[in-house]
């Protein structure tokens, strides 16, 4: 299936990735910001941390281990990363379909993986939604079961998913630099 992305002129995928990348870098240090305070000795990764609790008792010795300053902060996150998803997702969408292009291009193996690949990171992207309705759920007093568990999932796939998007975009990268070498060799 065709991915939106690839009908984008290549003479513009250059600027618009650009624009996504710095989108996505500084969304992702106001939200390492705000989410310091997260840091606890039953939350080690902060927000992340509460994302892949998974069982009612660690959720709630995480929710526990914070004040009120930090359940302030886990809802801003929370909030921000709805910003976050969009942006990421976008950014290592687009980054799959060139990389996809110049690989194509170069003959490479594992050309045909960018539109699957750039789907697959809009998936994270709506997993990531799931998994923050949940967690918001459970920040503002809802039952912690089934959310806890549902979290946990929805974050475990999301990371996959953009784990095996960037490892792409890197690829992709790698063919274009070996393929730049190659010619000036």
């Amino acid at each position: 299936m065709k991915h939106p992305f690839e009908s984008i002129p290549t003479s513009k995928l250059k600027a618009l990735f650009w624009f996504l990348l710095v989108a996505t870098l500084l969304t992702m240090v106001i939200m390492n910001l705000v989410g310091a305070p997260l840091m606890t000795v039953d939350a080690p990764s902060g927000i992340v941390s509460y994302e892949l609790a998974g069982s009612v008792t660690k959720t709630q010795a995480i929710l526990n281990s914070w004040n009120q300053n930090a359940l302030l902060h886990a809802a801003f996150s929370l909030g921000l990363d709805y910003l976050f998803m969009v942006v990421y997702a976008a950014a290592i969408s687009l980054a799959c379909v060139w990389a996809a292009e110049g690989i194509k291009n170069r003959r490479w193996p594992l050309g045909g993986l960018g539109a699957p690949l750039a789907w697959g990171v809009w998936l994270a992207g709506l997993l990531d939604a799931v998994e923050n309705l949940g967690l918001t759920l459970i920040l503002f007093g809802s039952a912690l079961y089934p959310w806890t568990a549902i979290a946990r999932w929805c974050a475990i796939f999301k990371f996959a998913l953009i784990f095996f998007g960037l490892v792409y975009a890197l690829y992709g990268l790698v063919v274009g630099i070996v393929s730049r070498l190659a010619r000036a060799g």
